[in-house]
This record gives C-alpha cells, structure tokens and sequence, in this order.
C-alpha cells in the first residue's frame, strides 16, 4: 500500500479517536473525587452511630485513608461516601 499525506493524515485521524475514546472511558471508570461537604454531612451522619467522633487531627492523612477504607467495610459505606469523609477528614487536618 502506498501511503500519501491523505491516507497518512486519515491514519493519524483514526488513531488519535481511537486514543481519545481510549482515555475517555478510562475517565469513566475512575471513581469520583471526594466532596469536603458530602463528606462532612456523611462523618456526623454515618460515623456517630457506633462511637464518638474524634477530632480531624488525631491522624495523619494517610492514617485516614486507612481508617476510611476499614471503615467503609465495618459501617456498610458506599465507595464514594468513603471518599468523601477521607476528604472531608484530611482537608479538616
């Protein structure tokens, strides 16, 4: 096959779709960001039930992540309420 700048420049065409159609269901697959207020409003609400509530600065942030992952299995948490009480938690450190 002969290639000339039509097909070269359609080639190129096709593949930066294919490459853009790549990364945006990649974008759709990875879970959303945490919401400072979502999670503040689902700390009081969720965490409250079983204990007290302790203070933002009693762990690192990386302690949080820690803790928010244990905790979502211990208190049924959905992925995306966990992610916002570890923002919630970590921007109030």
């Amino acid at each position: 096959m002969k290639l000339n700048n039509k097909n070269v420049i359609l080639s190129s065409l096709a593949a930066l779709g294919l490459a853009l159609s790549a990364s945006a269901a990649i974008a759709a697959d990875y879970p959303e960001k945490g919401n400072f207020v979502k999670g503040a409003k689902a700390w009081a609400d969720n965490c409250v039930r079983c204990h007290n509530l302790r203070d933002a600065k009693e762990l690192r942030d990386d302690q949080w992540i820690t803790t928010g992952f244990h905790m979502r299995v211990r208190g049924g948490l959905t992925g995306q309420e966990t992610r916002d009480i570890i923002t919630f938690l970590q921007q109030s450190n």
